[in-house]
């Protein structure tokens, strides 16, 4: 098989599986078509273990490894739908990579894409499913992800992959009408879905609902 034919898929992975998954998540809410669009481009069998790639397409959040997973889809449109609320698409930076999957959706919305991860193997192998993918405008760093990345800020939209109190210096790192996209909440419990945005000094926040997440940890691995 080849390369295209992989990355198209074939039965449970294949572009029809995945539409049916797209159509899914317009029934659950997700109306923003440059969402859809970004989703149903972006093969995520590549972004999990081969043994789950049948279950790709499942609305459900998988194991990665390490204790990670790679977020339910409806999810990942949920936030990369508020991420869209900012005006500027220049800069995004996501805080947990993870398998890449987020990075690589946000890359077909963003001129760049800048994304960390706190554990090392898992950043590894992110890296080598977006050149996989011939993903080149997502640039990508183990590193801890509290202090966010300050050399390339200010970034029009944040989205943080893991749950737990937001550290000021993420918000600080919005540019003007910046959005900061992160489930808010106890670590390892039940979070809520916040979207702040930035207004000089001042940063409103908006409630879009219950989610879990892996807790949001600083060090690295």
């Amino acid at each position: 098989m080849n390369a295209e034919s992989i990355r198209r898929g074939i039965g449970m992975t294949s572009e029809r599986t995945r539409r049916r998954l797209i159509e899914q998540l317009r029934g659950q809410g997700i109306a923003n078509e440059s969402v859809l669009g970004a989703m149903t481009a972006t093969p995520r069998h590549l972004f999990v273990d081969e043994a789950l790639s049948s279950r790709a397409y499942e609305n459900s959040a998988l194991p990665i490894g390490r204790g990670q997973t790679i977020s339910q889809p409806l999810i990942v449109a949920l936030m990369t739908e508020a991420a869209l609320a900012t005006p500027g698409r220049s800069r995004a930076l996501e805080i947990g990579t993870g398998s890449g999957y987020q990075a690589a959706v946000l890359a077909r919305l963003f001129e760049q894409v800048f994304s960390t991860e706190r554990i090392g193997e898992l950043a590894r192998l992110a890296r080598q499913r977006l050149h996989r993918l011939k993903i080149h405008n997502v640039f990508s760093r183990h590193a801890d992800g509290l202090g966010g990345w300050p050399s390339q800020a200010p970034f029009d939209a944040i989205v943080v992959t893991a749950g737990g109190r937001i550290p000021r210096a993420l918000l600080e790192q919005l540019a003007e009408d910046g959005v900061l996209i992160a489930p808010v909440g106890e670590p390892g419990g039940m979070q809520r879905l916040t979207r702040y945005t930035r207004h000089g000094e001042d940063y409103d926040s908006e409630d879009l609902g219950a989610v879990t997440f892996v807790p949001l940890l600083d060090g690295l691995d």
